[in-house]
Formats: C-alpha cells, structure tokens, sequence
C-alpha cells in the first residue's frame, strides 16, 4: 500500500483516469446544451394584451377608456375593424399620442385574431397598420407636444412596434423575402409598402444565410442577460460561406451565427388604416420603407427622424446556438486534443466568431489542458455585453493539441501568429493589431507567456553546452528544433494575463499521472521519430535528453522540469505589462484536511508570479476560476486600462471608437459617461493579502 505522502499523487491519477474513461461517453451522449427552442415565443405583450385568454386578446384599460370617451367601445366588440377606422377619422382630425397609440394596439389585436383564425393576408395588414401608428408615435415630430418618454405607454409603443414588425416578418419570411438585397410589398386596403431590406452591419450581403428569431430560443448554461432595450427585432443569422472570400475567411468556424436586430423604417408612415377611404386604388399611396439589418456589436444606437435611438439586441441567443453546431463542437472536442494530438493539428489556430476588424483591438484567449475554445465562453459573452469594450476590442480563440508539451504549443501559436498577420494586415497597415491581449487560463497562460520571452541560448543550454552549429541533424530536423528552443518576442503584444497558470508547474503533474499519461495520449509519430533521430545522430552533444524525449503535455508540467527556472528568468519584453489571477479553494483529500493552498490543481506558490503588474486572488477552483464573475470583472478592469493607455497614441486614438474624455484625460473617465469606474493601475480588490504568502517577494 502507498505511504500516506503519496496519496495525493495516486488520488489524482485515479481521477484522471476515471475523466479519461468517462470522456467519451459524456462527449457523445450528455453533451452540455447552450439552447432549446421555446413552445411559444417570447412577447411582452402577453400580459398586457392578455394573449393567452382563451377569450382572445384584449385591449388594455387606457385603450378600453379611450374607446369610450369616442362612444366606439360597443362597437369594437360588434365590429372592431370598423371601429377602429372610425378611430383612425377621428385622429386625423384631431392628432394626439394616446388615439396613434390605441389604433396600433387595436390593430395589433386584430392582427392575431386573423392570424388565428387563418387569414394570413388581412393578418398582415392589421400588422403593417399596427408597425406604422407605433412608429408615428414615438417618432413623428406633429407627436412631440403630445409625447411623453415617462408615461409607461411609451415603452409599450416600443414593445408595439417591435412585436408588430416581428409579426410581420414572420409572415414576410415564411415566403423566403427576408434577405439583404431583396425588396417586396405590403399591401393593405388603403396603402402598398415597398420594402427594401438593406444591410448596415460588417458582414456583407452574402454572408447572410437563414434568419431565425431570438424570442424562438431559451438560453441555457451561459448568461442570457446580454440584452439591451430599445427599437427593433432581435435576430440571429446563420452564416453561409461567401463566393467571394476575404483574408479573414479561414479564421471563421463553419456554421457560425451573428446577432443582427431588424428596424424597418417608415419614411412617411401612413396615418389611415384599412378601408379608410383614402384612396380606391393602394398603388396610388406607395410608402417607401426600408427594412434595416443592423448588427448591435457594431452600433448600439441609430439616427431615425432626426433622434437618436438606442436598438433593441439579444448577443447571448445568437453565440448560444452557435455553441449547439455539431460540427463546432466536434472541432473542439477537448479529449481529442489531449489523447490524440496528431489528429487535432489541423484543426490548431484562431477562430473569430466576429467580422475581423482592423481598427478593433485583438483579444486572443487561450485555453488550457484537456480544454477548447468553449471554456472561453461565458467571459467572451459577459465581455462583449460592456458597450466600450465590444466597440474596441474583437476576441479571438486559440486552439492547439493539449497533449504534447506547452513549450510545443507555444512555438506553433508563435507561427500561427505570425501567419495570420501576413494574411490580415500583409502591409502592416492596422496599428491596433500591435496592440493584442493575451489571456491564457492555465496551461494556456504559459503559452500565453512564451510569447513575450526572449529566448537567448538559455532553452538550448538546458539540453547542451555545445553550439547549436554543431548539431548533426538534417536542416528540417534543424529548422523544427531551433523553433522550439531559440525564439523572440512579438511586437504585437503588449498585454498578458494568466490564470490559474502553474508558473513553476503542477503536483497534480506526478509520478502516477505522468505513466498514466503516457500509456493514454498517442503523440504524434512524426514528433517520435524527429527526437529520436536527434538522440542518434548526437550521443555526444547533448547532456539532458529531458525535453527531447517523447513526453506528453502532462509530463511537461512537472515542477521539477528544468523549463522552469530557465521560464522564470528568461528577459521579457519590456513592453509588455503582466497581470495575473489566482484560483484558490480549501482543499480536503479523502482521509485528511490538505494544508497545502491551491486551486486543486495548480498550488498557491506556483500560481503567483512576482514581475506582475497585478495580481488578484479569487475563490474557485481551477477549472472554473475563469468563469467567476471576479475573474471576468478584472479581466474587463485590465481591458479598461489598456484601452486609457492606448488613448494617449495619436495613431490609435484615430482607429479607436472611444468617448471624448478618454482621448483627453489619462487613467480617468467619468462616471455616467460610460459606465466604467475609474479604475486604479493596480487592483485594489484583493481577496487574499499577497503578503507574508511563501515565495512571494
């Protein structure tokens, strides 16, 4: 039996390998779901209207009231279209917000009714009518001495006029009519719509495939809080692979889905309703509309008569189905690219789930062991619900094998980095580009940090003290070593932030974990063979074969590697600024209370690093330290700050869409402008005191 001090070494294989085991099973049958569709969609009329009586939809009290005062409410219950075009005299006769307001409700009732009853065509004239007199109202200039932003009616005229254009474009696009480029009609009794549907978002025309409603969709397993209120249908579009390709096109994941919010703009919305008599023939009152693709990660608010409008967006529904592709999650299966890393080579490298953009800032998040892109998710989707941040920055994902060795990973990203400046920005054109974030959650933050390092000859010393001139190998052989072990800094990145990264390794990276790794992950062939040429070609040269020989991602992080201390004291670029976050939970074995402080994984002392700007503690485990609203809440502190000191460059502050007092005051921005505190260069919010701790200094 074991001595008690090598419990915690057999406990964590034990536990790998019952993951291990499990894996595949939990990959194909229980694989966590992001969304499922709803009975009914979502409306916030449902109450008001009380669309779910079974005595049908209802008209709300002031309505009711209004219809009284014009002695029209006993004859909207005989014959309520016809009472509604007696209401529609009345208000051309005598304008007001309250008459505009009821006849879009009425005709919004009447709408579902013969929608219910299965006259789609008299459906969407009640709808057009309702779309139009909502639209009159919050916008229409004769409207502005009547119009009141406090009454509670206002935000109902904004929930008419989106559930009416919603409704409208149900029908609309169960006809297949609902894509940019396109143009079609609505006609009502008394008038004809000419619809042209027009794109304002980055994407372009061809990028837009099937359109879906948000409302269609509960959010499951990230935050479905990413929601703003104002005008306009929340949707999502499925992307289709353009003819035309751009540069950027092999970055993009198959089967991506992007918000979008539909405004349909009315340039004189029409005050008649059906069978008013204005005109016998509806071709002699055409009303021009556009109906509008915005994308909310682009504009937050648009101009419309002359006002400034904030738009209606849903960013959580369109990422979470996203998330449900299959083909998605087969790309980022996380026990693939730990057992079989050969396999995972071709699916290494970037992802954008957004349109690049050359004047927003880069955040490249990379994941850790037995981990993918999709850890990533609950922190890209709180990030990019921050106004500021959504307008400065585009996240992009890292992906790579998480079972062959970090210092491995970090050559490839190193190239793969490189590669994908050249495709996006060959001309060096984007100063912004110079200007990525990193943020690596464990494995992933020294990956993350070897991007910053200067190499030296201080990697190679750890195999030779011979000159790397005289090793005898073939120049591939050559080319393939000196990438691992002779390397610069990028230029580009200015910024790193670790989490719960094992800086000086991991226990959890034992005796027992390490055979276990090595009898489960299959590394690639071509990596065995090119090592063990080496070993035979140089019996002379080289004193320690430790990171020659075949070793896995697990065996990579054992804290008695000699990569370590020369990680440690290896010169970093001096233009990079370090910031770290660690995880920290009470561990308890299974027979005895654990002393040692850590995250279950990565221990206290490994975790902190001693050249970083800041450095926080959080309570969480490993695994979902990076998922804490602490963790995200300083993550988004540290993206503040970067974009304050970007302000103070002329060639960035042109390229960035920032707020005026940031442009002209350093590391201060003022509260209710933007939302943002202002924040200190070093976080104050230390959960545990640094201090006193072993090994910090």
């Amino acid at each position: 039996m074991a001595s008690l001090t090598h419990r915690p070494q057999w406990k964590s294989a034990l536990m790998l390998l019952a993951f291990l085991l499990l894996a595949p099973s939990m990959v194909g049958c229980t694989s966590q779901r992001y969304l499922q569709p709803r009975r009914t969609p979502v409306n916030p009329l449902t109450d008001a209207l009380s669309l779910m009586n079974r005595s049908g939809p209802q008209p709300t009290g002031r309505t009711i009231s209004l219809l009284r005062h014009y002695d029209v409410l006993d004859l909207f219950h005989h014959n309520p279209e016809l009472a509604l075009e007696n209401l529609q005299r009345v208000a051309t006769d005598e304008k007001g917000a309250e008459k505009t307001y009821a006849i879009s409700e009425l005709a919004y009732i009447l709408g579902i009714r013969y929608q219910r009853s299965g006259n789609p065509g008299k459906a969407l004239d009640m709808y057009s009518v309702a779309v139009s007199n909502a639209y009159l109202y919050l916008f229409s200039p004769e409207l502005d001495g009547f119009r009141n932003p406090y009454d509670p009616q206002f935000r109902g005229a904004c929930d008419l006029y989106n559930t009416s254009l919603e409704a409208v474009l149900r029908i609309v696009s169960s006809e297949g009519n609902l894509r940019p480029g396109l143009s079609y009609r609505i006609s009502t009794d008394s008038a004809s719509h000419d619809v042209r549907v027009a794109n304002r978002g980055p994407w372009s025309d061809d990028d837009f495939g099937e359109l879906k409603f948000c409302s269609d969709f509960q959010v499951k397993t990230i935050d479905a809080g990413n929601v703003t209120y104002g005008i306009g249908v929340p949707m999502l579009a499925v992307r289709k692979r353009p003819e035309n390709e751009t540069a950027a096109e092999q970055y993009y994941p198959e089967g991506l889905s992007f918000p979008v919010t539909a405004i349909l703009r009315v340039t004189t919305p029409p005050q008649q309703g059906p069978s008013s008599g204005a005109s016998d023939d509806p071709a002699t009152c055409r009303h021009p509309c556009v109906l509008e693709l915005h994308d909310p990660l682009s504009a937050a608010e648009l101009g419309l008569n002359e006002r400034l409008v904030p738009i209606q967006s849903d960013l959580s529904t369109p990422l979470a189905h996203f998330l449900e592709n299959p083909k998605f999650k087969e790309q980022t299966n996380s026990t693939t690219g730990l057992l079989f890393p050969d396999q995972s080579q071709k699916l290494r490298g970037v992802y954008m789930l957004e349109p690049f953009d050359p004047n927003r800032i880069p955040v490249l998040m990379v994941h850790g062991l037995w981990s993918s892109p999709m850890t990533w998710m609950p922190m890209f989707n709180d990030l990019r619900s921050f106004r500021e941040l959504r307008k400065n920055y585009q996240f992009w994902f890292y992906q790579y094998p998480t079972g062959q060795p970090f210092w491995i990973s970090a050559s490839q990203m190193r190239a793969d980095l490189a590669e994908l400046r050249r495709n996006i920005d060959p001309n060096a054109q984007s100063p912004v580009l110079d200007q990525m974030v990193l943020v690596g959650h464990s494995m992933g933050g020294l990956v993350s940090r070897m991007q910053t390092i200067e190499s030296g000859e201080e990697f190679w010393r750890i195999l030779s003290d011979a000159s790397f001139d005289q090793l005898r190998a073939s120049e591939e052989e050559k080319k393939r070593l000196a990438s691992v072990l002779f390397f610069h800094p990028n230029p580009s990145i200015q910024r790193v932030v670790t989490i719960a990264t094992p800086h000086r390794g991991s226990d959890y990276a034992n005796d027992y974990t390490q055979w276990l790794g090595k009898k489960l992950i299959q590394l690639p062939s071509g990596v065995i063979e090119v090592t063990n040429s080496l070993i035979r070609q140089n019996p002379d040269i080289f004193r320690d074969t430790e990171l020659l020989i075949t070793k896995t991602s697990i065996d990579s992080l054992n804290p008695d590697s000699p990569i370590f201390p020369v990680l440690l004291r290896s010169r970093r670029a001096s233009w990079v600024h370090y910031h770290n976050i660690i995880g920290m939970i009470e561990n308890s074995s299974w027979f005895s209370k654990d002393t040692m402080e850590s995250d279950g994984i990565v221990s206290f002392a490994s975790a902190q690093m001693e050249d970083a700007q800041t450095q926080i503690v959080v309570q969480a485990n490993h695994g979902s330290v990076h998922t804490t609203p602490r963790a995200i809440l300083e993550v988004r502190r540290i993206l503040i700050e970067h974009l304050k000191e970007a302000c103070q460059k002329p060639q960035l502050a042109e390229c960035l869409d920032l707020p005026e007092p940031w442009k002209k005051i350093h590391r201060q921005t003022p509260i209710g402008s933007t939302g943002y505190l202002d924040w200190p260069v070093r976080s104050a919010a230390v959960e545990l005191p640094l201090e006193g701790r072993s090994g910090f200094r």
